[in-house]
């Protein structure tokens, strides 16, 4: 008998989930991707086909709305989801906010946010964004979004209000700071976390809490694409898989609601583990900051300050000291520069289009200048002039201490990410459209541009901090390949991919210039020697980093080499032979540097708003 009621209830879940007694229904769609060369005919046919079923009373969309994150595929999409006639709620992904050419604020002003939170018929759902942000590595729920979590549930005292929470990555390890969310959620009545990235229809736990991968909006080998229809029946939440147009098909999963009890939170989840910090008892923090914003850049040192920047839009110096703030500036984007000081100058570019020049020691505007789009690019100095490659497709100089335009470049393929490198009287820097442009450094005359060769954009080398000596330049790039290139002509000297040590963004020069270091997406520090004809490898260090995309750049002083990782550890290595000499653990997200002061004393910055400032002991 037992049997039987099993079998009857499962036959029930077969149905098509419009067809029981359904207190509402929504459609969840994700992974839209628009730039995709289907995606636009895929949404649009989705889009027709909610319109016409008057049951759906609502849609969520679970980030990568676009294929590049770029300004022309954000607007297209927003065109394409106005023309549903339901309320809609939507997140970004990934796609949406590494690759934005706006810094991830074409978003926010094209959907009017990033998150999202509501109730209806008694249901509370919430909606975060996820990157990486800018920085190619795992995904994060933006430190700002972890912020506006914990004051919506501030501002929602019941703990009773059933939650259906929603993000574009799995709740798990794949983000780096998943657990930051969870123990938030914790004690609060969730009832489902539905997600999308995976491109497929999934059941997953997230710590004893339902999960729900949900499938892809394109069509990809198929002739059609298709979204899920979600119906809160009786005492289940239940997922249909719909075929605009054609059919809906069985449900493929039923998450039960469990009206009475609170949720099963598994207890003891992992978290990240600090232990290899006992290790090397030697380094300590001496103070460390918690900002409300993701920071995403290196830091500048000067006159006993140090000056950073967040995606809150700030621009703030504290004590090298104590770190204690000395002054602040707000800009109205957020920011990825690293801050630029020059004679008591700060420059600064923004995604609001402006590029700031701050007093250093006061923190005073003395000029801004406007661009005509977003600055996601950090600026680089050549004799008195700031250089700065922006998403317009202009590269400009500014005279530092008055703010007049000195020269303007204006032919630069897509938006540009990384710092320039001023070498030899030229300005280096590669953009998001696959080029690698030289630039005269005194007026902006093109010299020559290097193109790679890949028809993917996301193999461009526009992340990358180059470095040059002996009238060599050496970049990395997500296609793989460590390059060297005549910094005269641009002549290609040598180009490898080595599958055994396989390069991404992350690279570094030693202090004497005799040494290119990388790192490997196997978790290896390499040293490539720069006197050699070809690329030979000075040494391979023994230390395993891990899996490894972080595109940061690497540093050495006086003998060892800083690695920063996408994991919040920084590795300490011989610049001799790449031994280990200490690692330690501040964060768990995006490291963006480590910036040595002196031989005792570093500072780095993780993408999680994390400062601080660590002492090296004996």
């Amino acid at each position: 008998m037992k049997r039987l009621i099993i079998c009857c209830a499962w036959l029930c879940l077969l149905l098509p989930a419009f067809a029981q007694d359904t207190l509402f229904r929504f459609a969840m769609l994700s992974d839209t991707h628009i730039g995709n060369h289907t995606a636009k005919e895929d949404l649009e046919m989705t889009v027709q086909d909610i319109n016409a079923q008057p049951g759906i009373a609502f849609v969520m969309i679970s980030g990568d709305i676009t294929e590049f994150g770029s300004d022309e595929e954000l607007r297209l999409a927003k065109s394409l989801f106005d023309q549903l006639q339901k309320p809609w709620y939507i997140v970004p992904g990934n796609h949406d906010t590494k690759w934005s050419e706006s810094g991830c604020n074409t978003f926010r002003t094209v959907f009017g946010g990033e998150t999202f939170s509501f109730q209806y018929k008694g249901y509370w759902f919430i909606g975060t964004n996820s990157g990486p942000n800018m920085r190619m590595g795992p995904g994060q729920v933006p430190r700002e979004n972890i912020v506006w979590l914990e004051q919506q549930l501030e501002q929602h005292p019941d703990k009773k209000l059933p939650i259906i929470y929603v993000n574009h990555y799995p709740q798990d390890s794949g983000l780096n700071n998943w657990y930051e969310a969870l123990d938030r959620l914790k004690g609060r009545n969730v009832k489902a976390i539905i997600c999308g990235h995976g491109h497929a229809n999934r059941a997953l736990n997230f710590e004893g809490i339902p999960g729900i991968m949900c499938r892809s909006n394109l069509r990809a080998k198929k002739d059609i694409g298709g979204y899920n229809i979600v119906s809160l029946v009786h005492d289940s939440l239940v997922f249909n898989e719909r075929r605009p147009g054609r059919e809906t098909l069985p449900a493929w999963h039923a998450v039960a609601l469990h009206s009475s009890g609170a949720p099963q939170w598994m207890p003891n989840p992992p978290r990240p583990s600090y232990a290899m910090n006992e290790e090397f008892p030697q380094v300590r923090t001496r103070w460390s900051i918690q900002e409300p914003g993701d920071i995403g850049s290196a830091v500048a040192i000067t006159g006993g300050k140090v000056i950073y920047t967040n995606t809150n839009g700030d621009i703030k110096a504290v004590s090298l000291e104590t770190g204690q703030p000395v002054w602040q500036f707000h800009a109205k984007g957020k920011i990825y520069a690293t801050p630029l000081v020059h004679n008591n100058y700060v420059i600064v570019p923004c995604t609001d289009a402006q590029v700031y020049c701050l007093d250093a020691r006061s923190g005073r505007l003395q000029w801004q200048q406007a661009t005509g789009k977003a600055i996601v690019s950090s600026a680089a100095r050549y004799r008195d002039m700031a250089i700065i490659a922006g998403s317009d497709g202009h590269c400009r100089a500014w005279d530092i201490p008055t703010g007049r335009l000195q020269w303007d470049f204006d032919s630069v393929c897509n938006f540009v990410e990384t710092r320039p490198l001023v070498y030899q009287d030229k300005v280096y820097f590669g953009s998001w459209g696959n080029d690698f442009y030289a630039l005269d450094a005194a007026t902006g005359r093109r010299i020559w541009t290097w193109n790679n060769g890949a028809s993917n954009r996301m193999f461009s080398p526009a992340a990358c901090w180059p470095v040059a000596t002996g009238n060599t330049l050496y970049i990395v790039a997500p296609d793989r390949y460590m390059t060297a290139l005549d910094a005269l002509t641009g002549r290609e000297l040598w180009r490898n991919r080595d599958t055994a040590n396989w390069v991404r963004e992350s690279m570094g020069l030693s202090e004497d210039s005799a040494r290119v270091y990388a790192k490997t997406m196997q978790g290896a520090v390499i040293a490539c020697n720069t006197h050699a004809d070809v690329q030979e490898m000075a040494w391979k260090s023994p230390v395993e980093l891990g899996y490894e995309i972080c595109p940061s750049p690497i540093n050495e002083h006086n003998g060892t080499v800083y690695v920063p990782t996408q994991s919040g550890v920084v590795y300490a290595l011989s610049a001799k032979d790449g031994a280990l000499q200490w690692r330690h653990k501040f964060s768990n997200c995006l490291v963006n540097t480590v910036q040595p002061v002196n031989a005792h004393t570093l500072i780095a910055s993780s993408a999680d708003g994390k400062l601080v400032c660590m002492e090296i002991g004996n």
